[in-house]
């Protein structure tokens, strides 16, 4: 296994973000995660965006569900799982998730949708309709055509970015994002991409975002964690600049290619090692 570097943290930072710890994940004899270990910054008023790659079934999923604290992944068999320095005991608001599956309640307009956390915390009425309208404009709907709506009646993309809104509106320090965009037709998928960068940065917060596409992990992480097949491991860990342009645009840069295609060797490289029963 390639060794993961933990970032120092700056003077006078506070404790990191997430840590793992030796972290393995067991469903009776079958092992999930293996020894997974690392260490994400504290960055002050930014946040950073971590990117995890791997073969389907490594345990990518594993990784979010165990900082949410989700059964039945939560809690980890061996290792120990940290949130701002404090052992991971419960959900909680200051980590929100984003699914791959559409998870909007189908009887709840848009509107009351991305307002269903707010209601969850007392917010009177009045001001939480106000600031999800603020969201559902945000997130690149429009106010009079689609707050009445009911998730029946948007396209995936819509449904997601109902998601997206509902999660960023209680500002959690983490986003937790499971392959948001997996079933999206490419375009619409590049639109969100660039959303999301946006989004983001207004946010300030940690993100982890779990993804089958390497160029997504690219655009969008100033990490990428590559896992190994199962039970997943960290291999490999690389430092990304941030995006300067849209996805479509990065797509064609020399640099931005080279990045993809290096990550690529590795994974094509961990298929052949899988294939052969190494």
């Amino acid at each position: 296994m390639v060794p993961v570097s933990e970032p120092a943290a700056a003077a006078g930072q506070s404790a990191n973000i997430v840590d793992f710890r030796g972290v393995t994940k067991r469903f009776g004899n079958l092992t999930v995660i293996r020894d997974v270990t690392f260490s994400v910054p504290n960055v002050p008023d930014k946040g950073e965006f971590i990117a995890i790659l791997g073969p389907s079934g490594c345990g990518k999923s594993t990784v979010l569900r165990l900082i949410a604290a989700l059964r039945p992944q939560y809690p980890a068999t061996q290792g120990t799982v940290l949130v701002e320095g404090k052992p991971v005991g419960e959900p909680g608001a200051d980590r929100g998730m984003v699914f791959q599956d559409y998870t909007s309640f189908d009887n709840r307009t848009v509107e009351d949708n991305v307002a269903f956390g707010l209601e969850c915390r007392g917010v009177p009425a009045r001001e939480r309709r106000k600031r999800a309208e603020e969201w559902i404009d945000k997130v690149g709907l429009d106010v009079k055509r689609d707050a009445r709506k009911y998730p029946g009646e948007l396209s995936g993309g819509m449904r997601q970015r109902v998601a997206i809104a509902r999660t960023l509106i209680l500002s959690p320090r983490i986003i937790l994002m499971d392959e948001p965009f997996g079933a999206l037709d490419p375009t619409t998928r590049l639109h969100m991409q660039a959303l999301l960068v946006e989004l983001w940065k207004e946010a300030q917060a940690t993100v982890f975002f779990v993804t089958h596409s390497i160029e997504e992990a690219v655009y969008l992480g100033d990490r990428v964690y590559v896992f190994s097949s199962a039970p997943g491991t960290i291999i490999r860990e690389m430092v990304v600049p941030p995006p300067t342009h849209p996805p479509k645009e990065m797509l064609r840069e020399r640099a931005f290619i080279e990045r993809v295609c290096e990550i690529r060797d590795i994974m094509d490289n961990l298929a052949t090692s899988t294939r052969a029963g190494d």
